[in-house]
């Protein structure tokens, strides 16, 4: 892969990584103030019980949004570390190159798609 090609995937996927931890700042913020709200007891003893359930829920989505964000941000850094050591790009498995195509729509893959394949395979037998 050329230096060219591994500015561009590095900027795309800092690109990426500003958006998603824009993304668990706003989820932080909604979750504090459901949790300021119930803790003040606006929700907790509130005379209408949906309320309640939809605090409930809204704080179990924000929980689950942020979990996906955080293990994205996860792949995303490792990403960025494969760019560093030169070795974004090789499949992991076969050691070939992963087509740019590919690495266009999901910029943090470790395998190509045969392998990917493969493996796919396997795990539903």
């Amino acid at each position: 892969m050329t230096k060219r090609d591994l500015a561009h995937f590095k900027h795309l996927l800092e690109t990426k990584r500003t958006v998603i931890l824009k993304d668990l700042g706003t989820l932080q913020s909604q979750s504090m103030q459901i949790t300021a709200a119930a803790s003040s007891g606006d929700l907790t003893y509130s005379d209408h019980m949906p309320d309640l359930g939809s605090a409930t829920m809204e704080r179990e989505k924000a929980f689950l949004f942020a979990s996906r964000d955080g293990a994205y941000l996860d792949q995303i850094d490792a990403a960025l570390a494969r760019i560093k050591n030169r070795s974004f790009g090789v499949c992991r498995v076969c050691q070939s190159p992963i087509p740019k195509e590919r690495l266009e729509a999901v910029p943090t893959t470790k395998i190509c798609v045969p392998c990917k394949e493969r493996e796919n395979e396997n795990t539903t037998r």
